[in-house]
């Protein structure tokens, strides 16, 4: 069988570890690597430190599927919306821009990262976390991969679908295999960078605001703004509230060199400015998102960009395409269908 590394734990490569199991199962071996402390990448989210049943979506925040997206990618939406992953987006949200003409928004009863463990569930793969990998190198037939605090490892093919920046660190081989041009297309790519801060509430507590959901368009700090419970319509006696505040992108760009912890306080004090009736949290959570959305992704590569043929090693991600459901999906099925023809 052959030994299949994916590094990356977010939708891209949850997906392609799902396609690989359900189509080769017999003639892979498939191990996911992140270096997060969970599942989900950029579709994260996180719990209240002394209440764990109380979340937040600090990453994606609902899904949209276009007319033509619902129809390419029927599948998966079936399939979440079967499991009761996906739900409508039945909450008000104010100042959300039109959609496409039939679109329809879709939230995540149990969180956005919910998605995301299903595809590594149906996989059977071995999923590490706290898993930074350092060095990809060469060796003999296949790849060597060296990650922190651990021994090297060896797979056939290793699949590389974290932010291309991570990809363009790595030490080894990974660079050499690219040409020249390559290498210049993916230091080309470029993201937006923001914070987002999660806040949550002992049981009891009530925001008594009219919407679900809320985007800014006055405010040189806040972007977003999300009752994060009454968006995925919970009902919960066991916690409390909880919300969470995306940051602008000229924000994010402008403290990128600051650490969360230093960030908190300023945006806590725009939201009790804009909010001044909002409870004090029971706890919270900020997170700095450095690699927030793809603004400009790799040109003329739906999809991937295949550096070595034998043995095999494939970069996938939004980077390839776009910081959606739909672009991840697509980059997913890209990157199964050159491994399917190789392996």
């Amino acid at each position: 069988m052959s030994r299949v590394l994916i590094v990356g734990s977010g939708l891209t490569g949850s997906i392609c570890a799902c396609l690989l199991h359900r189509q080769l199962f017999n003639k892979v071996k498939i191990s996911v690597w992140d270096k997060a402390s969970g599942a989900g990448g950029r579709m994260s989210t996180s719990q209240s430190p002394s209440n764990r049943s109380c979340t937040v979506d600090l990453g994606a925040q609902y899904i949209t599927a276009t007319p033509y997206y619902a129809k390419v990618h029927k599948s998966f939406y079936d399939e979440l919306l079967l499991c009761g992953i996906l739900k409508p987006l039945e909450a008000t949200i104010e100042g959300m821009l039109s959609n496409a003409k039939g679109s329809i928004n879709y939230v995540t009863p149990s969180g956005v990262s919910s998605i995301v463990k299903h595809y590594l569930n149906e996989s059977g793969a071995e999923v590490l976390f706290g898993c930074r990998v350092t060095h990809v190198r060469l060796k003999g037939p296949g790849w060597e991969v060296c990650r922190q605090g651990a021994s090297p490892e060896e797979f056939d093919v290793v699949v590389l679908t974290m932010p291309i920046p991570q990809i363009l660190q790595l030490q080894g081989d990974v660079r050499s295999m690219m040409s020249e041009a390559e290498r210049q297309m993916l230091e080309d790519v470029s993201y937006s960078s923001r914070f987002a801060l999660g806040l949550f509430y002992k049981a009891g507590v009530r925001i008594t605001i009219p919407w679900a959901a809320k985007y800014v368009s006055d405010n040189p700090r806040i972007r977003y703004i999300a009752i994060d419970d009454k968006k995925r319509n919970l009902v919960s006696e066991e916690c409390g509230p909880s919300v969470v505040v995306h940051t602008t992108v000229s924000f994010g760009m402008e403290h990128m060199e600051d650490t969360a912890e230093e960030v908190q306080p300023i945006i806590l004090r725009e939201l009790h400015n804009m909010m001044p009736g909002l409870p004090e949290p029971e706890s919270t959570k900020c997170q700095k998102w450095k690699h927030s959305q793809v603004t400009g992704p790799v040109p003329d590569r739906p999809g991937h960009m295949t550096l070595s043929s034998e043995p095999l090693l494939v970069c996938g991600g939004d980077g390839f395409t776009r910081s959606d459901f739909d672009g991840c999906v697509e980059s997913a099925l890209k990157i199964f269908e050159v491994l399917k023809t190789s392996l």
